[in-house]
């Protein structure tokens, strides 16, 4: 990892590059793109023909592009609910009983954050109505490994929140098939409906419908270049819930942290992508060379994968004057995932401001989250947890505003309405307001 020694020099080696930027211009996925499609797209102009094909030509096109990109011929979109029914007698007992034993922690955890649906007064004559989203799409990231975790940690939080229909889409394996595993997770989540795409075909199948796939609401879950260029895109005909960049993880650790546990989370972290963002900020360099050393040897057990390496090396060990410095660069850097392994965590919490999820002492690894904790582990990226929220019951509800005024507050607040209306040059809305007054 690199070292960088200091507030500021910290500061500028923990710039982010542009997420999307950084991936469109790969010379190994350019030239996949040519393989593909026999000619020197741009992956943009990849997702717009897939969009526009599906668009018009709807599950012919998903099956088209299907064939076209991962060489598999589904012969139906959607997984028949007996498949979905049945996984859970085709995984490992055990695995079952982890998928059941998570779904309850995120179950738990989002009931004690659930909102109260339909109309809220708070007088006699203002108010919302709050209702859930009839159709929410979720993508959940499959073809060659099986991610359940992300069904769960998605559609658990829609059905709490009293989403009428949960939709997934999810890439099929080598064979066609969706993982029994994610089916498993489905069926534990309580997921409605499962169809068999991947890609930029599956947002784009979800956000304008096809004979097969029904068009949702809004769209939610990670996936690759294509997949968040596509929910780019369609957003406007749905809602999404953000654009996912590579995975992060940002460490803050006094002496008192294990080098071993900071070693071990960065790897973890890196494991997820070569493109992720991996950081320790401590005000101890004796900690910052031991947890280099862990690293390595970490990396040897590990068998040094490539993409590891790759991660790791461009990450970052900061080593700056206090903590109160490692908050305030967490802060300016608003991390995917935030460590905090000092002697006091909650005392650091006080001051911490901008993460998508904060992991506080040695036994609260990223890794749990990602699996048992109860929260959502579908957390915004690239620095947008300074304004972005983890994925939770708010984000599969609406809320319409209120008003039965009586004739006594109309008479208060009507000529009122009338002067700004007249103000902006609207007269038939100052003579709305007139009317009711007896004025006009």
């Amino acid at each position: 990892m690199k070292r960088a020694v200091g507030l500021d020099m910290a500061m500028r080696m923990l710039q982010r590059p542009d997420p999307l930027e950084s991936l469109v211009g790969q010379p190994s996925l350019l030239e996949s793109i040519r393989t593909t499609f026999g000619e020197p797209l741009s992956p943009a102009q990849v997702v717009d023909r897939i969009l526009g094909g599906v668009r018009a030509r709807g599950d012919e096109a998903v099956h088209e592009y299907t064939r076209m990109i991962s060489g598999i011929d589904v012969l139906s979109l959607e997984v028949p609910r007996t498949e979905i029914t049945s996984a859970c007698t085709r995984i490992d007992p055990a695995l079952l009983d982890a998928l059941r034993l998570a779904a309850s922690r995120i179950r738990e955890y989002h009931e004690a954050y659930a909102i109260p649906t339909g109309p809220h007064f708070i007088d006699d004559e203002l108010g919302r109505n709050i209702l859930p989203l009839r159709r929410v799409g979720l993508y959940v990231p499959g073809g060659r490994y099986a991610y359940p975790s992300s069904v769960l940690m998605s559609a658990i939080p829609a059905k709490v929140a009293g989403v009428v229909e949960v939709v997934v889409a999810t890439p099929p394996g080598p064979q066609g098939k969706v993982s029994p595993a994610t089916l498993s997770a489905c069926d534990i989540a309580g997921v409605d409906r499962v169809f068999a795409i991947g890609g930029a075909q599956a947002i784009a199948a979800m956000a304008y419908g096809t004979a097969s796939v029904p068009r949702v609401d809004k769209i939610c879950g990670p996936g690759n270049i294509f997949v968040t260029l596509a929910k780019k895109q369609v957003f406007g005909s749905v809602a999404i819930d953000s654009l996912a960049g590579p995975s992060e993880v940002l460490i803050i650790a006094d002496a008192t942290a294990s080098p071993e546990y900071c070693a071990a989370d960065i790897l973890a972290q890196a494991e997820h992508d070569p493109e992720a963002a991996v950081a320790l900020v401590t005000d101890s360099p004796e900690l910052a060379d031991r947890v280099d050393q862990e690293l390595q040897r970490q990396l040897q057990e590990l068998g040094n994968s490539a993409g590891l390496s790759e991660a790791v090396d461009r990450g970052v060990i900061a080593v700056v004057d206090s903590i109160d410095e490692a908050v305030h660069l967490s802060n300016e850097y608003a991390p995917e995932h935030l460590e905090v392994l000092v002697a006091n965590p909650r005392e650091c919490l006080k001051r911490i401001l901008n993460a998508g999820c904060i992991c506080l002492g040695g036994a609260s690894p990223v890794a749990m989250g990602d699996y048992v904790d109860g929260p959502s582990h579908v957390l915004p990226t690239g620095g947008s947890a300074r304004f972005s929220s983890v994925l939770g019951v708010e984000d599969f509800v609406k809320y319409s505003s209120i008003a039965q005024l009586g004739s006594a507050t109309m008479s208060r607040l009507g000529p009122a309405a009338v002067a700004i209306a007249r103000a902006e040059g609207l007269e038939a809305h100052a003579r709305a307001v007139e009317k009711r007054l007896g004025t006009r």
